[in-house]
């Protein structure tokens, strides 16, 4: 956006003379303010008549006189544009103030009729742009944009409370601010297109603040969509400005008994927490509060939860454990990927449903990421985790044993000097799962077959390394044994892996 219009020098109070705004239009205004305000004014006949009478103000030489303006902008119309915004917004809101909500065909009928208005605003404003008299457009687009923002968030995405028409109408209004704005995305327009463009956020987080409180946050059922929805927009270096206004509605969201609200709230936590810096975050405690937050969650037998709080935290470690650094002179301190990893390891060994077997396996590799050589603390619980997953058959993806797999992989390069002693167990869960594959004829495709045989494999090859070539010995005798084409082909890579590369350790 030019910026050059917002330095003028203000004009004098008393060149004013007073309200200049015309009585008569004010007067209408204020009327048809007060009439969409009333609850009986959404529905039916007063509904129509209320907006075919504010359409008609639109459209009249006065009301287009508020944009093309002279020298000196009109006072109170700023304030005035920015009344009517809200009032529209609220009026096409799925929520109302006693919480009740209302019907969504209604509330999508009443969006519709609402973004036409606000296409017809920003068409005036978008009239009245003249690069040699741009005071009363700039002045007053400030107060419009942020609720026409958030009215068009509220109803561009597919919800409960719109429809084709009205998510239509609401994408026409956005792209019809951003270009008045003169901002080439949602960002831009947020946060400023330029380093010393003060964006809209501020604003936005400002009037959705009300609806954000733990009385009232419920109450309109868009609310927390269209907070998340512009929190996602934000990114750092810009978002740890907000910081203190983001960060409790978040927290407030996710400690909802609700599944889909943690979720909801779990994400937002996780934006901020890849969004901004460390010591932010650390700052007055608030890096423990969000790990006490997340690690609550674990508790709860939900596999979207568990899989939206995991990632998070793995991201959040880095912060927590930022000044932690181990001297050599003594036994290095557990952690807090130690005390989650623990936690999780508890959860995975009697876990018995596909879905939750799988969220815990899918990020369980990234622990042992995480923890590098320190794994060796869980070495005796991933051990029993590991061949237990193993052994039960994962539907036709087989996602939780490819991820069991590749966990095993990692555990052996990470902690490979004490896996000498584990040989024979793990060599026979992966005989096992090499011969269930081979005479699986269930509908598990015949890429993924590939894919178990593969990882299979090379864990066995790991494995010989890790034991100075005991596997090669060990699986001699079977291949002689064994009338299995597939588990044959599987020992003789084994074997010649082992011959090719000699023994130094992983």
């Amino acid at each position: 956006m030019e910026l050059d219009c917002f330095h003028e020098p203000p004009p004098p109070e008393g060149s004013l003379g007073g309200e200049l705004l015309p009585p008569a239009l004010a007067q209408a205004f204020s009327q048809i303010l007060h009439r969409l305000a009333l609850p009986e004014s959404r529905r039916g006949k007063a509904r129509n008549t209320a907006l075919q009478d504010l359409s008609a103000l639109l459209e009249t030489a006065e009301f287009n006189g508020l944009f093309l303006g002279s020298d000196t902008p009109l006072r109170g119309t700023p304030q005035l544009l920015g009344q009517a915004a809200r009032a529209l917004a609220r009026f096409a809101s799925p929520g109302e103030p006693d919480g009740r909500g209302g019907r969504h065909p209604e509330v999508a009928e009443r969006a519709a009729e609402v973004g036409s208005l606000f296409l017809k605003l920003l068409g005036k404003v978008e009239a009245a742009k003249d690069p040699l008299n741009c005071r009363a457009w700039k002045t007053g687009l400030p107060h419009l944009a942020a609720p026409i923002y958030i009215f068009a968030v509220t109803h561009t995405l597919e919800r409960p409370w719109t429809s084709p028409s009205s998510r239509d109408v609401a994408g026409e209004v956005l792209t019809s601010l951003l270009r008045v704005a003169e901002c080439g995305s949602v960002a831009g327009f947020l946060r400023g297109e330029n380093e010393d463009e003060k964006g809209t956020l501020s604003t936005v987080l400002e009037l959705l603040q009300p609806e954000l409180s733990k009385e009232s946050w419920k109450n309109n059922p868009a609310t927390k969509y269209v907070f998340s929805w512009t929190l996602q927009q934000v990114i750092r270096p810009w978002l740890n400005r907000y910081l203190e206004r983001v960060l409790p509605p978040s927290l407030l969201i996710s400690d909802d008994y609700q599944t889909e609200n943690k979720v909801l709230g779990i994400h937002c936590l996780h934006h901020i927490v890849l969004n901004v810096p460390a010591a932010d975050l650390l700052q007055y405690n608030r890096a423990q509060v969000l790990y006490h937050a997340l690690f609550n969650h674990l508790y709860t037998p939900e596999h979207l939860l568990v899989q939206a709080v995991l990632p998070c935290l793995l991201d959040l470690f880095p912060v927590l454990e930022k000044g932690m650094h181990w001297t050599g002179d003594g036994a290095r301190h557990s952690t807090h990927c130690d005390e989650v990893l623990q936690q999780v390891l508890t959860y995975m060994e009697p876990e018995h449903r596909l879905l939750l077997r799988r969220t815990y396996a899918r990020n369980l590799p990234a622990f042992v990421k995480r923890l590098g050589i320190l794994s060796v603390r869980h070495l005796k619980r991933l051990e029993r985790v590991i061949i237990g997953y193993l052994e039960v058959y994962d539907g036709p993806e087989e996602e939780a044993r490819l991820k069991i797999l590749e966990t095993l992989k990692l555990l052996m390069q990470y902690t490979w000097p004490r896996i000498s002693c584990r040989l024979v167990v793990l060599l026979k869960a992966l005989l096992k799962l090499v011969c269930d594959v081979a005479r699986d004829s269930s509908l598990t495709p015949e890429p993924v077959k590939n894919d178990l045989l593969e990882a299979a494999t090379d864990c066995m090859i790991l494995l010989d390394h890790c034991s100075q070539g005991q596997v090669k010995g060990l699986l001699a005798k079977i291949a002689q044994s064994c009338d299995d084409s597939t588990v044959v082909n599987c020992i003789i890579r084994v074997r010649q892996a082992s011959e090719d590369t000699p023994f130094h350790g992983t």
